[in-house]
């Protein structure tokens, strides 16, 4: 139904619905001081507005709000249909102490026993 309308309203509706995602969007791309809003998310990438980065490639942190989700390595990222199409090796949750550099037993022992 949109192929009837004239060009000019077609981008008017794409621009506005493009603004829209953007408004109702709380998650966050963050990298060297920059902060970018983005459009959509699933398993394994994010999509960003192609306005407003051509690409991006390396780690970046993603936001919800104000908290921390998680860090992304991006090794792939495609411009498509006004978005930037970011693909990512992997996604680091957040902890709050640092990682362990050995192995830890899932269940302590209950108690020792004293000395003979």
């Amino acid at each position: 139904m949109l192929e009837y309308l004239p060009q000019e309203i077609r981008d008017g509706l794409a621009a506005a619905q493009k603004a829209e995602m953007k408004r109702k969007s709380r998650l966050r791309v963050r990298f060297g001081g920059t902060e970018i809003p983005v459009l959509r998310l699933w398993d394994g990438g994010f999509a960003l507005d192609a306005d407003q980065i051509r690409t991006l490639r390396g780690l970046v942190n993603l936001y919800d709000g104000e908290r921390l989700v998680c860090q992304c390595l991006i090794v792939c990222a495609v411009v498509e249909k006004g978005e930037l199409i970011c693909d990512f090796k992997r996604a680091t949750a957040p902890t709050d102490r640092p990682p362990l550099d050995f192995w830890q037993e899932q269940e302590p022992p209950a108690g020792y026993l004293p000395r003979a």
